[in-house]
């Protein structure tokens, strides 16, 4: 008998159920998903009414249901930190009820607080969270924690749900609904820090294989804005950035921006111009730089003196420095360098001046994109390892949202020297955190879905 034969006949039963699964299961290759393209976003449609504050669990199982200490418990948090609460609180409240025992979450009740309404002819009801417990009672916060500290690098939810079990629906649904609170009113606490000066630009990605972009603001080191447009031109990218101007309203209605930096990509400057009609737009000068050493870096005889000419420019003290040195660069370059893409690009540079001179009208305008560079670097290497965007175009908006979020937020890595001092960027945007723990202060920051109401 041959080898090869010996279980030849045993075989037999799995041969026969193979064919039957392979006639009747579809082929992979006729599988075709539908995907949907449609923007079903309001910002201020997701405001919740649920008042996330800073518990411990012991106290809040011992006092929830004594109305006198509860109470005493949150006029304390009221005084200390208003902006998490509806601003008629300052108007008094009453405490409404307590909510039955949660199936989900055996033993956690929650209360709710009556207060009236903006126009006084009506009231509303919110609920009472305490930070340990994550929205929507799906589990506590310590233990979905670690598993969202790993998505922002992009780790898959089937491996979350391999190592802190559940399914990778599960994390899914948790990941999806951090990207619905207000990134700015999270981020921001105070509406006096809402920034003057901004930074703006497009990371290129992809959704289903399609080329989209993230139109991303930064300010003070901390993502402000990471909405999907599926196109590039103005009308889209004032849409994507519309999402950063509704929500600033929502936390200061007469918020504009004095100042954007950006790449000098025609349709961002339009769409910000619109967006911000009293808004000056200032040209990264590093961007102008980085064409002058793509073009001249192989040029051994003058690479060095350009490069020190360039900076020597941009490090001008004032408006007339600035002018005489670029105008003599001009006439240097015209000398020295030999005709072809370097010279081009250096003249480029020369001729735009007058764009690169706005910033000294506002001394604390980013004239570089360097800080926005410094975030959009780790989340393009979060959509690489989630191999970019594949389902519906809400997903992806969602996940660009949460991701922000997670960046502002997540604690900096202990070997940093900033850690000594702040928490987090979110930390060193506000100056101070309601909880040590990040994830807590997440959840507490996003009270309301961190909107105003």
């Amino acid at each position: 008998m041959v080898i090869c034969n010996i279980h030849k006949d045993d075989n037999n039963d799995f041969y026969h159920d193979l064919a039957v699964q392979q006639k009747f299961s579809p082929s992979l290759t006729e599988h075709k998903r539908n995907c949907s393209q449609e923007r079903n976003f309001d910002p201020l449609a997701n405001k919740s009414k649920q008042i996330c504050i800073s518990f411990e669990q012991e106290k809040y199982n011992r006092i929830s249901g004594d109305s006198k200490a509860f109470r005493q418990y949150l006029d304390g948090m009221i005084e200390q930190h208003p902006e998490l609460f509806p601003s008629t609180i300052q108007q008094g409240y009453t405490l409404h009820d307590i909510l039955p025992k949660s199936k989900k979450m055996p033993g956690i009740r929650l209360r709710r607080i009556k207060v009236k309404t903006k126009d006084g002819n009506g009231v509303d009801v919110f609920t009472i969270r305490p930070s340990f417990v994550m929205p929507y009672l799906v589990g506590y916060t310590d233990d979905i924690e670690k598993a969202l500290f790993l998505r922002r690098w992009g780790v898959p939810y089937w491996a979350l749900a391999y190592v802190f079990e559940r399914d990778e629906q599960y994390w899914y649904r948790i990941d999806n609904h951090i990207g619905r609170f207000s990134v700015v009113g999270t981020t921001v606490k105070n509406h006096d820090n809402l920034p003057e000066d901004v930074l703006a630009d497009e990371k290129h990605t992809r959704l289903n294989g399609n080329k989209v972009y993230i139109a991303t603001t930064v300010a003070n080191d901390c993502v402000l804005g990471a909405s999907v447009s599926l196109d590039a031109d103005a009308e889209s990218l004032k849409k994507a950035y519309g999402h950063f101007k509704t929500e600033a309203n929502n936390v200061s209605q007469d918020y504009e921006p004095k100042t954007v930096n950006t790449d000098g990509w025609t349709a961002t400057r339009l769409a910000w111009q619109e967006l911000f009609p009293m808004i000056t737009v200032i040209l990264c000068f590093l961007h102008s730089f980085i064409k002058i050493r793509d073009r001249c870096k192989r040029m051994k005889g003058h690479y060095e003196e350009i490069r020190t000419r360039v900076w020597e420019t941009y490090h001008a003290a004032d408006k007339n420095t600035f002018s005489q040195r670029i105008n003599e660069f001009e006439a240097w370059a015209q000398q020295k360098m030999p005709k072809g893409t370097g010279l081009d690009a250096v003249l480029k540079l020369c001729n735009k001046s007058a764009e690169f001179m706005k910033a000294y009208d506002y001394p604390s305008a980013y004239r570089t994109s360097n800080m926005l560079d410094r975030h959009m670097d780790p989340m393009a290497r979060y959509l690489k390892s989630c191999r970019y965007f594949h389902g519906h175009l809400m997903s992806a908006e969602y996940s660009s949202r949460s991701w922000a979020l997670l960046h502002n937020f997540q604690p900096y890595s202990s070997r940093a020297t900033i850690k000594k001092k702040y928490q987090s960027p979110a930390h060193k945007f506000n100056g101070f955190v309601y909880n040590d723990n990040w994830l807590h202060n997440l959840l507490i920051s996003a009270s309301m879905g961190g909107y105003r109401y």
